[in-house]
């Protein structure tokens, strides 16, 4: 009679368990009080960028989304400002998923501290279009993502993404 009882447990705990599980790991980064040098914020922005973009790339949209506060504000020279995390993982969807990947051009990357809030994070990103690229080209832009480390996670509260043009060859 106890077996019924203990397989229910289980079944209500495990979703529990899994939904800490991916907590962890989308933030696997220190909090911004324990960072004690300029290496360690590169080394933490450039691993949530790293994740972010993986998930971006991946349209792993749950993973994704979690990256981002509820009233994140994306602005994008070219598609205009979207407001709202719901929205701006819905653009992905719709937009990237399937068309379209990310990376970092390597040695652009800057990170810099913003006391009591988190950092700011500058670089460039290529975007390419798999089994397309011989017909649409690889893109390049700049970007700047405001990261807040606020309640034990790091996340994006404002983004921009800006001078998109053909990267050169």
């Amino acid at each position: 009679m106890k077996r019924p009882f203990a397989v229910s447990r289980i079944a209500l705990v495990l979703p529990l368990l899994a939904l800490l599980v991916a907590r962890v790991e989308a933030q696997a980064a220190p909090a911004l009080e324990n960072i004690k040098s300029q290496e360690e914020l590169d080394k933490t922005i450039a691993t949530l960028d790293a994740a972010l973009f993986d998930s971006y790339n991946r349209c792993d949209l749950e993973k994704f989304s979690s990256f981002f506060v509820a009233d994140v504000e994306f602005y994008h020279d070219q598609g205009g400002v979207t407001l709202g995390r719901e929205k701006l993982t819905d653009s992905v969807k719709k937009n990237i998923c399937g068309k379209v990947t990310r990376e970092l051009v390597p040695g652009t990357l800057q990170v810099h501290y913003m006391k009591g809030y988190g950092a700011v994070e500058i670089g460039v990103h290529r975007f390419h279009h798999p089994g397309h690229e011989d017909t649409e080209g690889v893109g390049e832009g700049r970007f700047i993502h405001l990261w807040q480390y606020k309640d034990g996670a790091w996340k994006i509260t404002r983004a921009i993404s800006y001078d998109h043009h053909a990267a050169a060859k």
